[in-house]
């Protein structure tokens, strides 16, 4: 093995234990999986024989998926509804042997489930249950409070913004200084009519299509990348910007100027669903041990490889990526 690839594995080993701070918006993904064979003759859509069904946690939740399989630990804070989602959630959260207290009930408020067909490893049609409203003010004061007394418990925070009610400015601005006054990490997985709630964070992983709305510039080729990497620089005044590009890999534009491309790994892509969710987590666990930004995202490009390849929302584990770091042939980690 080379002296980079030891390099890896012992990053990939220091991330057990680490304890990150999940912040965000909580789903349940549900899947019903089957096979079309003929097409109804009620309408001119597929008919899928349904085989079986499964559920997930989704979103933020599978940010702690991601993160609990390469071995740390999780502080978890969202908010669920009074439901049998909500129930569902709550049973399998502790089951991982995890604190409930972050998990906050808002009567009324549907927990967020999405409902995925799928057949022939294709999806046929999503139809999601959800409320995007603002959160009741006293739910609202229970996730600064929850969030601002785990912090000196935490080695990183990682915020996964589905734009579902949960983020917002008011957080921000209670819990963003209060992180940053304590040198912990801040990294997000951001959405576009949120992005100027961001500044000063450590790291925004925005894919292709919201930087290109973020900073006003179509991306189109390297010089157009370039420029909005930059724009998104100085716009938000954070540290970094890393930019998912799909089949083209990552860029990594660094406070000072430096721009590291990073190519993909992905061999096959049969499903992106939560390939964002597992780049949050890697990176938030590299950087919660001191890893360099540029590692941090060879790191995370690894393991989005791998899970897109599967489909349906999954969630990186130790041993797919011990393998894969196993390969010389990995082009992520040159």
């Amino acid at each position: 093995m080379s002296p980079r690839k030891k390099k890896f594995n012992a990053l990939l080993e220091s991330l057990k234990g680490r304890r990150v701070l999940v912040l965000g918006d909580l789903m349940l993904d549900h899947y019903i999986w089957g096979t079309v064979k003929r097409i109804s003759p009620e309408a001119p859509v597929p008919v899928v024989d349904v085989n079986s069904e499964s559920v997930r946690l989704g979103g933020a939740g599978n940010v702690v998926n991601n993160i609990l399989g390469l071995g740390g630990q999780v502080s978890f804070c969202s908010v669920i509804g009074d439901d049998t989602a909500g129930e569902w959630i709550r049973e399998r959260v502790e089951s991982k042997g995890m604190d409930l207290t972050g998990l906050i009930i808002e009567d009324h408020r549907p927990t967020t489930k999405k409902t995925r067909i799928v057949a022939h490893q294709q999806q046929v049609v999503r139809f999601d249950h959800e409320a995007r409203g603002a959160l009741l003010s006293k739910t609202h004061r229970q996730v600064i409070d929850y969030v601002l007394g785990e912090l000196p418990r935490v080695d990183c925070l990682a915020i996964s913004d589905y734009s579902k009610g949960v983020i917002t400015k008011r957080l921000l601005q209670k819990i963003l200084p209060a992180a940053l006054e304590r040198g912990i990490p801040v990294v997000v997985d951001p959405k576009v009519n949120h992005f100027n709630l961001y500044k000063n964070v450590t790291l925004v992983t925005p894919n292709n299509l919201e930087a290109s709305q973020a900073s006003g510039i179509e991306i189109q080729d390297e010089p157009s990348l370039l420029k909005a990497g930059e724009t998104i620089l100085k716009k938000l005044s954070c540290n970094a910007v890393l930019i998912t590009r799909g089949e083209h890999g990552m860029s990594l534009f660094e406070k000072g100027g430096t721009v590291t491309h990073i190519p993909t790994e992905a061999k096959e892509v049969f499903d992106v669903t939560g390939a964002g969710d597992t780049v949050l987590s890697t990176l938030s666990l590299a950087l919660s041990v001191g890893s360099s930004l540029p590692d941090a995202a060879r790191l995370a490009n690894c393991a989005a490889g791998i899970v897109v390849g599967i489909v349906g929302t999954a969630a990186i584990e130790r041993d797919m990526m011990y393998k894969v770091l196993s390969l010389e042939s990995s082009a992520e980690l040159r």
